[in-house]
């Protein structure tokens, strides 16, 4: 077997809060022959696998009695390259910024507004991540997973993903599917999203009229770099909530009670709520108890100072959302995934 397999490991480099716990047992995957020998193993040791990527979507309340897989599979390939639509696979062990990085070396756009998300590329689609207007859904052009039931390889169309805000089908069947490589459609000529004010302002401000991919890229991952903490500094998940959907009706008797809600209409007719704006509001921002705390310039980010654990900071998640349910009657949703 080459898949090999530790006792008692320390999950603290594995994910992004930083928190010290125990797996029973982990190994790392560099093949898909390794995920099914780590699929076996769990099935011949009655012990469950879990599987993670790169940690940044994790909030880790005890030690952990699973066998915890790393997806730790690199490779990139160009698959078609026609009529200046470009269709390129990455492993699911890819770290996703740096993979973002080489589409825009190969003269690739699509990508550049998820430059500097954390985690990996396997982990992208399960919570159809997004930022300053582009979700994966908006560049997805296919994935493999392993179907953990049957054993079986099953390749998914846009449509048999079922992406929805911070959603997808891969997050709704939990423990099922695993990513084992995912395909994206890029364009070799730029097709902008410039709708987010911060975008356009900081190009504005770099004296940039005419922006590349590149250059839209960089202007993210300044702005990101201003608002979110380092997580190899400061130990967090990036955004811990989502932002609510509520009814316009809602949304209206908030804003005739606080004229500065950052609200946006969705096409079903309901609003989404800015979650950072809710949280700052109610006075949560720059909050602390211990080493669980609120970070001090945006109130979406909970963070570690370093020795918070697991149930330090879900138990200051679960008053974030207890307070937001009372001021605002709006309920707050956890992105991270918990154990």
């Amino acid at each position: 077997m080459s898949l090999q397999v530790q006792s008692q490991v320390s999950l603290k480099p594995f994910n992004s809060f930083g928190v010290d716990v125990q797996a029973r047992l982990f190994a790392q995957a560099h093949s898909d022959a390794d995920v099914r020998e780590a699929l076996a193993y769990g099935l011949e040791h009655k012990v469950p696998v879990l599987v993670i990527g790169g940690g940044s979507n994790l909030l880790l309340t005890a030690d952990i009695e699973s066998l915890v897989l790393r997806m730790a599979t690199r490779g990139i390939r160009v698959l078609s390259d026609e009529g200046g639509k470009v269709v390129i696979e990455a492993e699911a062990g890819e770290p996703w910024h740096p993979f973002v990085q080489h589409t825009l070396s190969l003269g690739l756009s699509g990508l550049e507004n998820l430059s500097l998300i954390p985690g990996t590329v396997g982990a992208a689609p399960m919570q159809n991540i997004g930022a300053y207007g582009v979700e994966i859904k908006d560049v997805f052009a296919g994935l493999t997973a392993l179907d953990r039931q049957t054993g079986e390889l099953r390749d998914f169309t846009l449509q048999e993903c079922n992406f929805a805000y911070r959603d997808s089908l891969f997050k709704q069947e939990p423990g099922r599917w695993l990513i084992l490589r995912v395909r994206f459609a890029l364009d070799r000529a730029a097709h902008l999203h410039l709708e987010y004010g911060p975008v356009r302002q900081r190009l504005t401000e770099q004296g940039i009229e005419h922006p590349t991919a590149s250059d839209v890229s960089q202007a993210i991952c300044s702005i990101r770099n201003e608002k979110l903490p380092d997580p190899a500094v400061l130990g967090n998940a990036g955004s811990f909530f989502k932002n609510p959907l509520v009814s316009s009706a809602l949304a209206a008797r908030l804003k005739g009670e606080y004229p500065d809600l950052v609200a946006y209409a969705q096409p079903d007719g309901q609003m989404k709520l800015a979650a950072g704006w809710l949280i700052e509001r109610a006075g949560w921002k720059g909050f602390r108890e211990a080493d669980a705390g609120v970070h001090k310039l945006q109130a979406l980010v909970l963070v570690n100072y370093g020795g918070a654990t697991g149930l330090q900071l879900l138990n200051l998640a679960q008053r974030i959302q207890k307070d937001i349910l009372e001021r605002f009657h709006v309920d707050l949703e956890m992105e991270p995934n918990r154990y």
